[in-house]
């Protein structure tokens, strides 16, 4: 499982989603819901959550593209209880505390991994949306 808002879909996303996928067979991503876009980057996404699930949905190594929880974000992982949660390089968002999260959902083989950047001068969405 990998979470984010995929507001803008690049190969940073792209090397994201492969690099979970060695983590296990069936990848599931959790695209971030407008208010919590909202409430984290203080902005309006440029697409809305169902534009931005379709086009994860759309991804080859995707298996299965859901939206985050409009209340509390970490009901997913009680919901589809992955063996592994896969955070981005630079993910910060619900990182503290996750693991709290895990043991409350009686998920406690439930594996958190750090992926590697790729290329993060290039495809970063913060400096795509700029361009």
């Amino acid at each position: 499982m990998v979470f984010g808002s995929f507001d803008v879909l690049h190969d940073g996303h792209r090397s994201l989603f492969r690099q979970a996928k060695r983590h296990g067979d069936w990848l599931i991503v959790v695209v971030a819901r407008d208010d919590t876009y909202r409430s984290l980057r203080g902005q309006e996404p440029l697409h809305g959550e169902e534009e931005r699930l379709r086009g994860v949905a759309e991804e080859e190594l995707v298996d299965r593209a859901v939206l985050g929880d409009t209340k509390n974000q970490y009901l997913v992982l009680q919901r589809y209880r992955p063996d592994v949660v896969c955070l981005g390089y630079d993910q910060e968002s619900f990182v503290d505390g996750l693991e709290g999260r895990l043991r409350s959902f009686r998920l406690d083989d439930t594996k958190v991994v750090r992926l590697d950047a790729y290329r993060p001068e290039d495809f970063k969405s913060s400096l795509l949306k700029k361009a």
